[in-house]
């Protein structure tokens, strides 16, 4: 009778974990909702991989508490233990590369703009990379997130434009830099003045009306895609918290379980 209730109450907690784990992988898939999914790809593959991998052994634990397999319970409890410090980890590494940056105000703007420096190393470190950079600059390229943007605002006076409230990306790739002092035609299309040449800021010169160049190659774009990945990682860690928690609690529960079972049962 104990060894029933113990492989139902493991059961259970697998099944929890299970879902758990499909929750995680849902909330990735909608937290790329900005941009296409595999523009951020570089920086959602560690939890997408966290929550492949508990879905996986969950699974097994299933099986094996519904078919009466010690083993796999086994092999499932030492795995959850690696998985809840992984975890633990992984969410400390998040917060730490999150800290920093934020986008800066600008007076008498409705947006904010980004700056690359202002980011952790290493997310600066994975934009600047040629390889990866390229992914995702042809995918922003390829969404229609600049054209859109161009189409919403298009009869807005500069006035106007300026009151608006735009995202990370659409203020760092999809119009200059306002240190730029372009003269504003519409949202997309903006004239160099003389004085560009002199200006610090290297956005500047990078800067095409193109619809396939805008400023794609600005650092301020790499800022921008870096502020909506920080956005969504935020949202990452807090159900990453809310999961370490579940994960400790059914470990608890597994193993007392596991453990109130017939010793001589196990090979």
């Amino acid at each position: 009778m104990v060894r029933v209730c113990s492989n139902v109450c493991a059961g259970v907690m697998c099944g929890i974990t299970f879902f758990l784990s499909a929750a995680l992988l849902l909330l990735e898939m909608f937290s790329s909702r900005i941009v296409n999914d595999e523009c951020g790809s570089i920086l959602h593959t560690p939890m997408i991989v966290i929550g492949v991998v508990i879905l996986i052994f969950s699974l097994a634990g299933l099986i094996g508490s519904i078919c009466d397999c010690p083993a796999l319970l086994c092999i499932y409890q030492v795995f959850m233990l690696v998985m809840i410090l992984a975890a633990v980890a992984f969410t400390i590494f998040a917060l730490a590369v999150t800290n920093k940056g934020a986008g800066k105000f600008l007076s008498g703007k409705g947006y904010k703009e980004y700056r690359l420096g202002d980011y952790s190393h290493w997310l600066q470190k994975n934009v600047n990379n040629t390889k990866n950079w390229n992914k995702i600059k042809s995918c922003l390229v390829a969404s229609p997130i600049c054209t859109d943007f161009q189409r919403q605002y298009s009869n807005h006076t500069l006035e106007n434009f300026n009151k608006q409230h735009l995202n990370s990306i659409q203020s760092g790739c999809c119009k200059p830099p306002n240190d730029c002092g372009f003269t504003y035609r519409s949202p997309t299309n903006w004239t160099a003045e003389e004085t560009v040449s002199n200006n610090k800021n290297p956005d500047c010169k990078v800067w095409d009306n193109s619809q396939k160049v805008l400023c794609f190659n600005c650092e301020s774009c790499k800022a921008g895609f870096l502020q909506s990945i920080k956005s969504s990682w935020k949202e990452v860690i807090l159900f990453n918290g809310i999961l370490i928690g579940c994960l400790i609690i059914v470990y608890a529960i597994g193993c007392s379980a596991f453990m109130k079972q017939d010793r001589r049962t196990y090979p």
